[in-house]
């Protein structure tokens, strides 16, 4: 009896040993079904918000193959995490349990750099008949063209040598920094100011910067033209003041703010290094040289093409072994593919990027007509090729910002609008009564861009027209044209007409606002002088292009929106 007590409580611990031991791997193994959602940031000026309504997943490459999937992504990447306990540094993520519900996770991409084969082969010389061992000429031009400093032998044993990937940029990346990063100097230079602002500092001496005047414009100027060929006076005063807060023994006790000669200095030095790469035949520079000018524009100061919109890349120059000729050839082939009908889009977009500086060149110098425009160039007519364009001009993209920040804006521009008496009373209540048939997102943002052009005392009658069928749009310059449906119920269908064309049909009237401004951009068009105000309004506050300085009207109306 003993002996049978003894084995069934051996039993009984085994078994609860068994329940336990399960409860504990089911814990282990199962998923986390709890809905999240995670901050992903895609790229610095690209963030968006991933759902995972089955939770997160349990391992990172789950995670991996969801946010490859949801955004699109090409080529290979890794994702890091924000550590709390590291003041949120990111660190790579190595197990989806780091993570959890409105967290922030950032994607990496690898970049793999190309790998150069070298081919060696005996070559026979003419004048010593003996063999040696060299590297094919094709092979050696290029790499020695890609990387001048590269010298030394190779060894004959090693066939394939990897270099890093070159980087050739023809268009400009970045728009204006809100704090201008100051170069490093020549490294004479930086040892007399190192010097002179330790002496400024101890004894308040003033530095005698002539000998190093030129090095310190010089480098100033090719970072300026990093990011703009014809820098504001805001601008430059921004380098200027960048420098003299870096460099103290700069600043001139004469000056009402210690760098005001600085700035001079800056201005007819960017004069000189624009003329000096226009003789080198950069684009943005050369089209508006007096050779390249109509013979009732031949002065320096007379139609300036230049960026007037806050453009990143107003006039680039053509991608690296590039030709008109061979740039002209790809311009016919993205024709063809857009009459075939069965368009590839990869193909188109690919097609687009290569193509785009003759297009710029096009449109800027020659001021094309919207008609012919859109006979050679289809494809730039299509609403995600004119979002792209937008990105490749600005850096920004278009309907994603104008929207979230429509959002934002509109219930305080709706507020004001409604707030106030009645020299706008009519056209306050026409907006009333759009909301109370219709409240929904469309109806609210078209509410609120029409509200927008009512503060800034405009005419709507000016961007949008009620459509009828005998109504002729041949005379529009620029225009939204929308058709009301039979009912309350169905949607508002708006076209866009510029110069007497339409160029874009069945949208909702915000997204028409937001690629009317994308084609303005794209065809280089000057805003209507009717709505100057609003368009400007779309550009500095929706699209955050050129803010800092804007119209009183405008301004004023920014300030209202963001205190």
């Amino acid at each position: 009896m003993a002996f049978i007590k003894v084995e069934t409580e051996d039993m009984m611990i085994e078994e609860a040993f068994r329940v336990k031991h399960e409860d504990t791997e089911a814990q282990t193994e199962a998923p986390k079904s709890c809905p999240a959602k995670l901050r992903i940031i895609l790229q610095d000026h690209d963030i968006r918000k991933l759902d995972l309504p089955q939770g997160i997943p349990g391992t990172v490459s789950e995670l991996e193959s969801i946010v490859r999937k949801t955004f699109g992504l090409n080529g290979n990447f890794t994702l890091h995490y924000k550590d709390a306990d590291f003041g949120e540094e990111y660190f790579s993520l190595t197990s989806t349990s780091d993570i959890k519900d409105k967290d922030t996770i950032k994607v990496i991409h690898i970049v793999e750099p190309p790998t150069l084969t070298l081919t060696f082969t005996d070559v026979e010389s003419s004048i010593k008949n003996a063999s040696k061992t060299c590297i094919q000429t094709s092979v050696h031009t290029s790499v020695t063209d890609i990387y001048p400093s590269i010298s030394g032998s190779f060894s004959g044993s090693q066939d394939t040598l990897i270099f890093p990937s070159p980087e050739h940029k023809t268009q400009r990346s970045q728009r204006w920094p809100t704090e201008f990063s100051v170069p490093r100097f020549a490294y004479d230079t930086e040892l007399v100011l190192a010097a002179g602002t330790e002496a400024f500092r101890k004894d308040g001496i003033q530095l005698n910067f002539t000998p190093i005047l030129p090095d310190i414009l010089e480098k100033l100027a090719e970072s300026i033209f990093q990011y703009v060929a014809y820098p504001t006076s805001a601008q430059l005063s921004d380098v200027a003041e960048a420098l003299v807060q870096k460099y103290p023994c700069l600043k001139e006790p004469g000056s009402y703010n210690g760098c005001y000669g600085w700035r001079q200095r800056l201005k007819y030095k960017m004069g000189n290094y624009r003329a000096k790469l226009r003789g080198l035949g950069c684009p943005e520079l050369d089209v508006n040289s007096i050779k390249k000018k109509r013979a009732h524009e031949k002065a320096p100061a007379k139609n300036i093409k230049k960026p007037r919109k806050a453009e990143v890349n107003f006039l680039p120059p053509h991608p690296q072994g590039e030709t008109e000729e061979s740039l002209e050839n790809e311009r016919v082939e993205l024709l063809n593919e857009v009459k075939r009908g069965m368009m590839n889009y990869q193909i188109i977009s690919e097609k687009m990027a290569k193509t785009f500086s003759i297009r710029r060149q096009e449109i800027v110098s020659q001021a094309t007509p919207i008609n012919d425009l859109k006979y050679r160039w289809p494809a730039l007519f299509d609403a995600a090729q004119i979002n792209e364009e937008f990105t490749r001009i600005t850096t920004v993209d278009l309907e994603e910002t104008f929207m979230a920040k429509l959002d934002q804006y509109s219930p305080r521009i709706m507020s004001l609008v409604f707030s106030r008496g009645r020299s706008s009373k009519m056209s306050i209540q026409r907006i009333k009564n759009m909301l109370l048939e219709d409240y929904s997102m469309e109806k609210r943002r078209e509410a609120a861009i029409r509200c927008l052009v009512v503060y800034l005392r405009e005419n709507e009658e000016d961007l949008f027209k009620e459509h009828s069928d005998d109504e002729d749009i041949a005379n529009e310059v620029m225009k939204i044209i929308i058709t009301r449906g039979s009912t309350i119920s169905e949607p508002a269908s708006a076209r866009i007409v510029i110069e007497g064309t339409e160029v874009q049909q069945d949208l909702d009237v915000p997204r028409a606002c937001a690629l009317l401004m994308g084609l303005i951009y794209a065809l280089n068009l000057s805003y209507p002088k009717e709505l100057k105000n609003t368009f400007e309004a779309f550009q500095k506050i929706f699209l955050e292009l050129d803010d800092m300085k804007a119209c009183p009207k405008v301004m004023s109306l920014k300030n209202k929106l963001l205190y």
